[in-house]
Protein backbone atom coordinates (compact mmCIF):
# COMPACT_ATOMS: atom_id res chain seq x y z
CA UNK A 1 0.00 0.00 0.00
CA UNK A 2 1.18 3.66 -0.95
CA UNK A 3 2.46 5.92 1.87
CA UNK A 4 -0.21 8.38 0.54
CA UNK A 5 -3.04 5.75 0.98
CA UNK A 6 -1.94 4.82 4.30
CA UNK A 7 -2.43 8.52 5.29
CA UNK A 8 -5.71 8.45 3.56
CA UNK A 9 -7.02 5.93 5.53
CA UNK A 10 -5.74 7.37 8.91
CA UNK A 11 -6.74 10.85 7.90
CA UNK A 12 -10.28 9.74 6.64
CA UNK A 13 -10.29 7.97 10.71
CA UNK A 14 -9.92 11.45 12.29
CA UNK A 15 -12.49 14.45 12.89
CA UNK A 16 -13.48 15.64 9.30
CA UNK A 17 -13.67 19.69 10.19
CA UNK A 18 -10.08 19.52 11.34
CA UNK A 19 -9.00 17.62 8.13
CA UNK A 20 -10.45 20.37 6.36
CA UNK A 21 -8.74 22.74 8.22
CA UNK A 22 -5.43 21.70 7.67
CA UNK A 23 -6.25 21.43 4.09
CA UNK A 24 -6.94 24.72 4.17
CA UNK A 25 -4.79 26.41 6.38
CA UNK A 26 -2.25 25.09 4.85
CA UNK A 27 -3.28 25.96 0.87
CA UNK A 28 -0.49 28.84 0.25
CA UNK A 29 2.65 26.62 1.25
CA UNK A 30 0.99 23.40 -0.57
CA UNK A 31 0.15 25.91 -3.91
CA UNK A 32 4.01 26.82 -3.26
CA UNK A 33 5.64 23.87 -2.14
CA UNK A 34 3.78 20.61 -3.53
CA UNK A 35 3.37 22.78 -6.84
CA UNK A 36 7.15 23.40 -7.08
CA UNK A 37 7.65 19.08 -5.66
CA UNK A 38 5.71 18.32 -8.42
CA UNK A 39 7.17 20.05 -11.20
CA UNK A 40 10.36 18.67 -10.56
CA UNK A 41 8.77 15.69 -10.83
CA UNK A 42 7.60 16.19 -13.77
CA UNK A 43 11.19 17.51 -14.81
CA UNK A 44 13.18 14.98 -14.24
CA UNK A 45 12.51 11.38 -15.44
CA UNK A 46 15.36 9.53 -12.76
CA UNK A 47 16.71 10.67 -9.38
CA UNK A 48 19.82 12.33 -9.33
CA UNK A 49 22.15 14.59 -8.02
CA UNK A 50 20.51 17.40 -9.85
CA UNK A 51 17.32 16.40 -8.94
CA UNK A 52 18.24 16.88 -4.94
CA UNK A 53 19.78 20.15 -5.68
CA UNK A 54 16.41 21.91 -6.82
CA UNK A 55 14.57 19.29 -4.27
CA UNK A 56 17.08 21.26 -1.81
CA UNK A 57 16.24 24.89 -2.86
CA UNK A 58 12.57 23.74 -2.87
CA UNK A 59 12.72 22.96 0.85
CA UNK A 60 14.84 26.12 1.78
CA UNK A 61 12.37 28.22 0.30
CA UNK A 62 9.82 26.78 2.09
CA UNK A 63 11.90 27.83 5.42
CA UNK A 64 11.84 24.29 6.52
CA UNK A 65 15.58 25.43 7.38
CA UNK A 66 19.54 24.82 6.36
CA UNK A 67 20.70 21.92 8.76
CA UNK A 68 16.97 20.30 8.94
CA UNK A 69 16.52 20.43 4.94
CA UNK A 70 20.23 19.11 4.66
CA UNK A 71 19.83 15.93 7.37
CA UNK A 72 16.70 15.36 5.36
CA UNK A 73 18.08 14.96 1.68
CA UNK A 74 20.66 12.63 3.31
CA UNK A 75 18.30 10.61 4.54
CA UNK A 76 15.86 10.69 1.03
CA UNK A 77 19.42 9.65 -0.73
CA UNK A 78 20.00 6.80 1.33
CA UNK A 79 16.05 5.42 1.23
CA UNK A 80 16.60 5.93 -2.47
CA UNK A 81 19.58 3.89 -2.63
CA UNK A 82 17.95 1.22 -0.23
CA UNK A 83 14.95 0.98 -1.71
CA UNK A 84 16.79 0.58 -5.41
CA UNK A 85 14.12 3.95 -6.48
CA UNK A 86 14.34 5.10 -10.39
CA UNK A 87 11.59 7.14 -10.71
CA UNK A 88 11.29 10.35 -9.73
CA UNK A 89 7.15 9.50 -8.91
CA UNK A 90 8.00 7.34 -6.01
CA UNK A 91 10.72 9.90 -4.55
CA UNK A 92 7.59 11.93 -3.52
CA UNK A 93 5.95 9.78 -1.45
CA UNK A 94 9.24 9.30 0.44
CA UNK A 95 9.84 12.88 0.81
CA UNK A 96 5.92 12.44 2.85
CA UNK A 97 7.36 10.12 4.65
CA UNK A 98 10.70 11.27 6.05
CA UNK A 99 8.16 14.76 6.71
CA UNK A 100 6.09 13.13 9.12
CA UNK A 101 9.05 11.16 10.73
CA UNK A 102 11.47 14.47 11.32
CA UNK A 103 8.26 15.49 13.17
CA UNK A 104 7.57 12.57 15.27
CA UNK A 105 10.64 11.92 15.99
CA UNK A 106 11.55 8.65 18.09
CA UNK A 107 9.22 9.44 20.86
CA UNK A 108 6.18 10.09 18.93
CA UNK A 109 4.78 14.09 18.57
CA UNK A 110 3.72 15.36 22.21
CA UNK A 111 1.20 18.06 21.27
CA UNK A 112 -1.12 17.45 24.29
CA UNK A 113 -1.63 19.65 27.07
CA UNK A 114 -0.38 19.01 30.18
CA UNK A 115 -3.20 19.16 31.85
CA UNK A 116 -4.60 17.15 34.66
CA UNK A 117 -7.46 16.95 36.31
CA UNK A 118 -8.29 17.59 40.26
CA UNK A 119 -5.16 20.12 40.40
CA UNK A 120 -4.92 24.35 38.89
CA UNK A 121 -3.34 24.02 35.34
CA UNK A 122 -1.50 26.78 34.95
CA UNK A 123 -0.35 27.75 31.07
CA UNK A 124 2.12 30.78 30.82
CA UNK A 125 1.84 32.17 27.04
CA UNK A 126 5.22 34.02 26.17
CA UNK A 127 6.19 35.82 23.14
CA UNK A 128 7.33 39.22 21.66
CA UNK A 129 3.95 41.37 21.07
CA UNK A 130 2.40 41.61 17.86
CA UNK A 131 2.64 37.72 17.52
CA UNK A 132 -1.03 36.93 18.26
CA UNK A 133 -0.68 35.69 22.08
CA UNK A 134 -3.83 37.38 23.28
CA UNK A 135 -5.68 35.90 20.47
CA UNK A 136 -4.60 32.31 21.18
CA UNK A 137 -5.34 32.74 24.83
CA UNK A 138 -8.53 33.55 23.63
CA UNK A 139 -9.04 30.79 21.03
CA UNK A 140 -7.59 28.74 23.62
CA UNK A 141 -10.02 29.45 26.70
CA UNK A 142 -12.55 29.00 24.24
CA UNK A 143 -11.44 25.36 23.27
CA UNK A 144 -10.99 24.70 27.00
CA UNK A 145 -14.38 25.87 27.99
CA UNK A 146 -16.01 23.91 25.23
CA UNK A 147 -14.60 20.77 26.56
CA UNK A 148 -16.07 21.06 29.73
CA UNK A 149 -13.24 22.99 31.56
CA UNK A 150 -13.38 26.05 34.13
CA UNK A 151 -10.87 29.01 32.96
CA UNK A 152 -9.29 31.94 34.35
CA UNK A 153 -7.67 34.55 32.46
CA UNK A 154 -4.34 36.89 33.76
CA UNK A 155 -3.74 39.96 32.38
CA UNK A 156 0.04 39.67 33.03
CA UNK A 157 0.88 42.07 30.14
CA UNK A 158 0.61 45.34 32.28
CA UNK A 159 3.36 46.94 29.88
CA UNK A 160 1.31 47.79 26.29
CA UNK A 161 -0.94 50.11 25.71
CA UNK A 162 -4.55 48.21 25.33
CA UNK A 163 -3.43 44.53 26.33
CA UNK A 164 -5.47 44.56 29.30
CA UNK A 165 -8.53 45.95 27.29
CA UNK A 166 -7.71 43.47 24.63
CA UNK A 167 -7.56 40.40 26.92
CA UNK A 168 -10.74 41.22 28.71
CA UNK A 169 -12.72 41.43 24.96
CA UNK A 170 -11.57 38.12 24.38
CA UNK A 171 -12.91 36.98 28.20
CA UNK A 172 -16.16 38.82 26.86
CA UNK A 173 -16.46 37.05 23.84
CA UNK A 174 -15.75 33.80 25.48
CA UNK A 175 -17.18 33.68 28.65
CA UNK A 176 -14.46 33.61 31.06
CA UNK A 177 -13.32 36.34 33.88
CA UNK A 178 -10.07 38.26 33.16
CA UNK A 179 -8.00 38.54 36.69
CA UNK A 180 -6.16 42.38 36.09
CA UNK A 181 -5.07 45.30 37.92
CA UNK A 182 -4.28 48.85 36.30
CA UNK A 183 -1.86 49.64 32.97
CA UNK A 184 1.91 49.83 34.36
CA UNK A 185 1.41 47.27 37.53
CA UNK A 186 3.98 44.77 38.20
CA UNK A 187 3.17 41.40 36.29
CA UNK A 188 4.14 39.63 39.16
CA UNK A 189 1.32 40.68 41.42
CA UNK A 190 -1.15 40.41 38.74
CA UNK A 191 -0.06 36.36 38.91
CA UNK A 192 -0.15 36.45 42.53
CA UNK A 193 -3.65 37.64 42.63
CA UNK A 194 -4.46 35.44 39.69
CA UNK A 195 -3.17 32.28 41.50
CA UNK A 196 -5.26 33.07 44.41
CA UNK A 197 -8.26 33.72 42.56
CA UNK A 198 -8.01 30.60 40.42
CA UNK A 199 -7.48 28.67 43.31
CA UNK A 200 -10.63 30.49 45.70
CA UNK A 201 -12.83 29.42 42.44
CA UNK A 202 -11.05 26.02 41.74
CA UNK A 203 -11.31 26.94 38.30
CA UNK A 204 -9.93 24.15 36.10
CA UNK A 205 -7.22 26.17 33.76
CA UNK A 206 -5.14 29.38 34.55
CA UNK A 207 -4.13 30.91 31.15
CA UNK A 208 -1.34 33.55 32.01
CA UNK A 209 -0.64 36.71 29.45
CA UNK A 210 3.04 37.88 29.82
CA UNK A 211 4.53 41.28 28.27
CA UNK A 212 6.25 40.56 24.68
CA UNK A 213 8.58 44.03 25.39
CA UNK A 214 10.33 45.89 27.47
CA UNK A 215 13.19 48.20 27.48
CA UNK A 216 15.53 45.86 26.78
CA UNK A 217 15.58 41.61 25.81
CA UNK A 218 17.27 41.09 29.02
CA UNK A 219 14.36 43.34 31.27
CA UNK A 220 12.13 41.29 29.16
CA UNK A 221 13.47 38.01 30.01
CA UNK A 222 14.21 38.90 33.64
CA UNK A 223 10.63 40.31 34.24
CA UNK A 224 9.44 36.30 32.65
CA UNK A 225 12.00 34.89 35.51
CA UNK A 226 10.00 36.98 37.93
CA UNK A 227 6.62 35.85 36.59
CA UNK A 228 7.39 32.30 36.92
CA UNK A 229 9.10 32.35 40.49
CA UNK A 230 5.74 33.95 41.84
CA UNK A 231 4.04 31.24 40.01
CA UNK A 232 5.93 28.46 41.12
CA UNK A 233 6.00 29.77 44.64
CA UNK A 234 2.06 29.51 45.15
CA UNK A 235 2.23 25.88 43.04
CA UNK A 236 4.89 24.12 43.44
CA UNK A 237 4.98 22.52 40.07
CA UNK A 238 3.62 24.99 38.03
CA UNK A 239 3.68 26.25 35.48
CA UNK A 240 2.57 23.07 34.05
CA UNK A 241 3.18 24.72 30.13
CA UNK A 242 5.01 27.59 29.26
CA UNK A 243 3.95 28.49 25.10
CA UNK A 244 6.01 30.76 23.30
CA UNK A 245 3.40 31.75 20.20
CA UNK A 246 5.63 32.78 17.07
CA UNK A 247 3.81 34.20 14.22
CA UNK A 248 4.57 31.80 11.34
CA UNK A 249 4.80 34.86 8.61
CA UNK A 250 8.04 36.06 10.00
CA UNK A 251 9.58 32.76 9.29
CA UNK A 252 13.38 32.28 10.20
CA UNK A 253 12.98 35.26 12.41
CA UNK A 254 10.30 33.18 14.65
CA UNK A 255 13.44 30.91 14.55
CA UNK A 256 15.36 33.27 15.95
CA UNK A 257 12.90 34.31 19.19
CA UNK A 258 12.15 30.50 19.52
CA UNK A 259 16.07 30.49 20.72
CA UNK A 260 16.21 33.83 22.71
CA UNK A 261 13.14 32.48 24.82
CA UNK A 262 14.55 28.74 25.48
CA UNK A 263 17.33 29.87 26.30
CA UNK A 264 15.66 32.40 29.36
CA UNK A 265 12.50 29.95 29.73
CA UNK A 266 11.95 26.44 29.94
CA UNK A 267 9.49 26.26 26.56
CA UNK A 268 7.85 23.52 26.80
CA UNK A 269 5.76 23.97 23.33
CA UNK A 270 5.05 26.06 20.60
CA UNK A 271 1.94 28.19 19.36
CA UNK A 272 2.37 28.57 15.38
CA UNK A 273 -0.07 31.52 14.53
CA UNK A 274 -0.80 32.63 10.93
CA UNK A 275 -0.10 29.30 9.43
CA UNK A 276 -2.78 30.20 6.79
CA UNK A 277 -0.97 33.23 5.79
CA UNK A 278 2.36 31.92 5.15
CA UNK A 279 3.75 29.81 2.10
CA UNK A 280 6.98 28.93 3.85
CA UNK A 281 5.07 26.56 6.45
CA UNK A 282 7.92 24.09 6.53
CA UNK A 283 8.71 26.58 9.84
CA UNK A 284 6.91 24.14 11.61
CA UNK A 285 9.37 21.02 10.97
CA UNK A 286 12.81 23.54 10.99
CA UNK A 287 11.58 24.36 14.85
CA UNK A 288 10.90 20.79 15.49
CA UNK A 289 14.13 19.34 14.02
CA UNK A 290 16.42 22.10 15.77
CA UNK A 291 14.93 23.10 18.58
CA UNK A 292 13.33 20.08 19.44
CA UNK A 293 10.37 21.33 21.01
CA UNK A 294 6.95 20.38 19.86
CA UNK A 295 4.49 22.80 18.24
CA UNK A 296 1.36 22.22 20.28
CA UNK A 297 -0.94 24.36 18.37
CA UNK A 298 -1.27 25.99 14.84
CA UNK A 299 -3.37 28.85 13.68
CA UNK A 300 -5.18 27.80 10.59
CA UNK A 301 -7.39 31.04 10.32
CA UNK A 302 -9.30 34.10 12.17
CA UNK A 303 -12.43 32.36 13.61
CA UNK A 304 -13.05 31.38 17.31
CA UNK A 305 -12.47 27.25 16.10
CA UNK A 306 -9.03 27.73 14.02
CA UNK A 307 -6.60 27.06 16.81
CA UNK A 308 -5.87 23.39 16.45
CA UNK A 309 -3.88 21.12 18.29
CA UNK A 310 -0.76 19.89 15.89
CA UNK A 311 -0.76 16.83 14.42
CA UNK A 312 2.10 15.52 12.28
CA UNK A 313 -0.09 13.18 9.65
CA UNK A 314 -3.00 16.22 9.29
CA UNK A 315 -0.07 18.36 8.43
CA UNK A 316 1.60 16.45 6.00
CA UNK A 317 -2.21 15.92 4.31
CA UNK A 318 -2.14 19.62 4.27
CA UNK A 319 1.16 19.87 2.50
CA UNK A 320 -0.16 17.04 -0.06
CA UNK A 321 -3.70 17.28 -0.13
CA UNK A 322 -4.42 16.57 -3.64
CA UNK A 323 -2.18 13.63 -4.36
CA UNK A 324 -3.53 12.01 -1.12
CA UNK A 325 -7.47 12.81 -2.24
CA UNK A 326 -6.22 10.89 -5.82
CA UNK A 327 -5.79 8.07 -4.03
CA UNK A 328 -8.37 5.65 -4.42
Amino acid sequence: MSFFKKLKEKITKQTDSVTEKFKEGLTKTRDSFATKVNDLVARYRKVDEDFFEELEEILISADVGVTTVMDLIDELKTEVKRRNIQDTEEVRAVISEKLVEIYEGEEGQKSELNIEDGRLNIILFVGVNGVGKTTTIGKLAHMLKSEGKSVLLAAGDTFRAGAIDQLEVWGERVGVDVIKQSEGSDPAAVMFDAVQAAKARKVDVLLCDTAGRLQNKVNLMKELEKVKRVIEREVPDAPHEVLLVLDATTGQNAMSQAKQFSEATNVSGIVLTKLDGTAKGGIVLAIRSELDIPVKFVGLGEKMDDLQQFNAEQYVYGLFADLVDEED
